[in-house]
């Protein structure tokens, strides 16, 4: 079946994360993805790995064609111009201005092809004072508010994981599809804009919501407290966690299975604000039980009384998981080069135009003669 997208044609001017991401998801969809890449090295992601095969870039790249072209030259801006006359939308995440310069900038696109929706990810948006500073994944947590909630201020730690960098596409992935809509009655692209900066503060926004509230500058506990979060160890070492929240049953449920329904009436327990209060006196008592025997026992029981728990599972544990399994999160994908690839699929599904993994990352230039020799004849 014929994806969402099916008909859109998308140009990834785009390298690292950020916008090839968002051109992943448009082509899980179903859309056409030139990726434009420059000649000889491509993408710098195609250098992370062995001389054959780089799994980050096999990560943010599948579903898509790859065109080489040199930017610097008139005959390379001679192509790009032909191929953004054909486009739906273009995705870049140059440092700020600098596709204008090379005569590829919002202003002279749209006078080609009014109906382009142009994206342009940056790392501090496209005006005030950072405008022109780099940007990078691990500087947009820090300073969007993110990495405060997740690491110890006192011995901070960076994050094994890009969330600005995911966050920042999934914001311009949102407004991509909003244009699309809106272009359906208005007939008109527009420009869509977000940066790393903005997408981590508007992912924050429940914890600044109450930071506006009270004034308290929130840290990696607090959240935990409020929401009654605990992760434990078992007799092994192994983690797991249980996550409360406010439903009393769950409370209950707890305490029956560590053998302390009597906590339900002390009174440093007893109500959720008192459980907010002794948190850390409630997690070492809970502790010292589930030391006492293994994970696996001590979430059967947790299940049997209903009461939301987990594994804390490694990546070898999540693919191992039945549950997992049967989602088919875990795909194998033809590849040109190896035959098939082990991928993730997108964590959606849609009944009538479903999303797919047709295909790897293309070889750097795989697309050339098709796209470019279509175009130029076009």
């Amino acid at each position: 079946m014929a994806g969402a997208l099916d008909g859109i044609r998308v140009l990834e001017f785009a390298s690292y994360v950020s916008g090839p991401y968002v051109g992943m998801m448009l082509a899980d969809m179903g859309a056409e993805v030139v990726k434009i890449e420059p000649p000889e090295r491509g993408d710098p992601f195609r250098g992370w790995g062995t001389d054959t095969l780089s799994p980050t870039f096999e990560s943010l790249n599948r579903n898509k064609k790859s065109v080489t072209l040199d930017l610097k030259s008139p005959d390379g801006i001679r192509h790009a111009l032909a191929l953004c006359d054909t486009a739906d939308v273009l995705v870049e995440n140059y440092r700020f201005g600098a596709l204008d310069r090379l005569g590829l900038g919002w202003d002279a696109l749209s006078a080609r092809n009014p109906r382009l929706i142009y994206c342009s990810i940056t790392g501090f948006g496209p005006s005030g004072p950072y405008r022109d500073r780099p940007g990078y994944d691990t500087i947009g947590v820090a300073m969007g508010g993110l990495l405060s909630l997740l690491t110890d201020l006192e011995n901070p730690k960076p994050m094994g994981y890009s969330f600005a960098d995911h966050l920042a596409g999934t914001s311009a992935f949102q407004g991509i599809m909003g244009a699309l809509f809106a272009r359906e009655r208005t007939g008109r692209g527009q420009r869509v804009e977000t940066s790393l900066l903005e997408a981590t503060v508007s992912f924050i926004s429940e914890n600044a919501s109450r930071y506006f509230f009270d004034g308290k500058v929130p840290d990696r506990a607090r959240r935990t407290h409020i929401a009654q979060v605990f992760a434990f160890v078992d007799r092994d070492r192994r983690p797991f966690v249980i996550h409360l929240s406010s439903p009393p049953k769950f409370w209950e449920g707890l305490t029956e299975v560590v053998g302390h329904p009597e906590w339900r009436e002390d009174e440093r327990f007893a109500k959720r604000p008192s459980r907010i209060a002794n948190y850390d006196a409630l997690h070492d008592a809970l502790q010292a039980v589930f030391a006492t025997d293994v994970r696996e026992t001590w979430l059967e029981k947790l299940r049997g009384a209903d009461v939301p728990c987990g594994p804390l599972n490694d990546l070898k544990e999540v693919f191992d998981d039945p549950q997992v399994q049967h989602l088919g999160m875990k795909q194998d994908v033809p590849h040109a080069t190896e035959g098939s690839l082990p991928l993730v699929r997108a964590g959606v599904r849609l009944s009538d135009t479903p999303l797919s993994l047709r295909h790897g990352a293309p070889p750097l230039g795989a697309d050339n003669e098709t796209v470019l020799g279509e175009t130029v004849e076009g």
